[in-house]
């Protein structure tokens, strides 16, 4: 399959994922609450870039991952891989598709076979599409070089290796296919500061040699800035800011994006110490029992009657930086109630 050089690599629309089925409610099975992990999620993604998603843990951004992949079966929506629709897919035929789209998974510890060889981990994903076992293992010395690991290394079992080892063993294996998507679901958060850097100019250097296009997901939003073009937050499974990252960072128009940045440290003690701070009261929401309106109202210092009642749409405020707020930070767009018709006394609302 081709991408025509205007259609997105990836089209992801309205993916809903919920978990559990309230069934139960006999003496032997208690009722299972409906988890509504991912809600409504659309975006694209064109070649070439990389768009991240961060957000609180449990926002629902592993699970999107997952469900592009369908790793995790969607309970519905579209995902659009150069075009075609995979959720439509046979497991055989979404064999074919995993090619072009592998993962990056969060725990280098837990995602290699502890009884297994270096070498064995690294061909696996050949053999299984296909290569011969001796071919398979001859590609390795050279998958491993690629993430600056020495091809001598392959007898080894994963116990031998550091963490940000392990990872790019990991990484090694993703692009033993030669995928055009990289999911990389928190590829960094478990390993030590002075190791992260490593990884993560390694998965630049791989981009720009391989044209590769990277799904980033994460939480440490200076990891985000560095390595992102375009960002998406989510909070309760929905996106709620869509943006370029300098735009959403500089020019946050949803109050949870404001509230997520203010509790990022600097590392300059004196801006880190003279910038303001807001402090979300109460605690996230159950995704099982999610606020009716904006899911965001029970902890926005900003939230109104109209928040309580109207889910807010996600609606460009210029130049693809787009918001799900009824009273944005900061827009020149306006907001349009459910009749349709412009609200000009939230027009260019300021911080």
């Amino acid at each position: 399959m081709t991408t025509p050089a205007d259609q997105p690599l990836l089209s992801v629309r309205n993916l809903v994922k919920d978990f559990g089925d309230g069934a139960g409610g006999s003496r032997l099975k208690a009722k299972t609450p409906v988890v509504h992990a991912v809600a409504d999620v659309s975006f694209d993604l064109v070649r070439g870039e990389v768009l991240s998603l961060v957000g609180e843990s449990g926002c629902g951004k592993s699970t999107t991952g997952r469900c592009i992949l369908r790793l995790v079966e969607p309970t519905s929506g579209s995902v659009l891989f150069e075009g075609e629709d995979v959720t439509t897919k046979s497991e055989r035929e979404m064999r074919a598709v995993r090619k072009n789209m592998q993962i990056v998974f969060q725990d280098p510890f837990s995602s290699l076979h502890p009884r297994r060889r270096i070498r064995d981990i690294v061909a696996e994903p050949l053999i299984i599409h296909g290569m011969s076992r001796a071919d398979a293992h001859a590609a390795v010395p050279a998958l491993l070089e690629r993430v600056s690991l020495a091809p001598q290394e392959a007898t080894k079992y994963p116990h031998e290796f550091s963490g940000g080892q392990r990872q790019r063993i990991g990484i090694a294996r993703a692009l033993s296919l030669e995928p055009k998507l990289l999911i990389l679901d928190e590829p960094v958060s478990a390993l030590d500061v002075s190791i992260q850097a490593g990884v993560l100019r390694l998965l630049e250097e791989l981009r720009d040699e391989l044209d590769l296009t990277y799904l980033f997901i994460a939480h440490d939003l200076s990891v985000v800035r560095h390595i992102s073009n375009r960002t998406a937050v989510m909070y309760l499974g929905k996106i709620v800011e869509l943006g370029r990252v300098e735009e959403v960072f500089e020019h946050p128009t949803h109050p949870y994006t404001k509230a997520l940045l203010s509790a990022a440290p600097i590392p300059d003690p004196r801006v880190e110490s003279s910038r303001e701070r807001i402090v979300l009261t109460g605690d996230v929401p159950s995704p099982s029992n999610p606020p009716s309106g904006c899911q965001f109202h029970t902890r926005c210092w900003r939230a109104e009657e109209r928040c309580t009642v109207e889910p807010p749409l996600l609606i460009d405020h210029g130049g693809g930086h787009m918001a799900a707020c009824h009273f944005p930070l900061e827009t020149s767009v306006l907001i349009r109630d459910s009749s349709g018709q412009a609200d000009a006394a939230w027009a260019r609302r300021q911080q």
